[in-house]
């Protein structure tokens, strides 16, 4: 399984994958969830499942997906603690 981390940066967001080199900048993080998003349908879509682990600006997990790669969608995961 691939993973992708959607991290708070010095200046805004990075998205980090061993599938690209180096992270991604963004200054937003729904940009970097996005781009995160993207990423994530693209190396589904050859065949490889993908989690998106998304953390908070405090540390806190902030969100997780799961891309399938049986049409390449997404399946969003409530983490524990997280209102159902």
């Amino acid at each position: 399984m691939q993973t992708i981390s959607v991290t708070p940066a010095d200046a805004g967001w990075a998205v980090r994958s061993e599938a690209i080199v180096g992270p991604l900048l963004f200054r937003s993080g729904a940009k970097a969830e996005a781009a995160a998003k993207r990423l994530a349908q693209a190396l589904a879509a050859v065949g490889d499942p993908v989690r998106i682990d998304i953390s908070l600006r405090n540390g806190q997990p902030g969100g997780r997906y799961l891309f399938d790669p049986e049409g390449a969608s997404a399946r969003a995961l409530v983490l524990p603690g997280d209102p159902a």
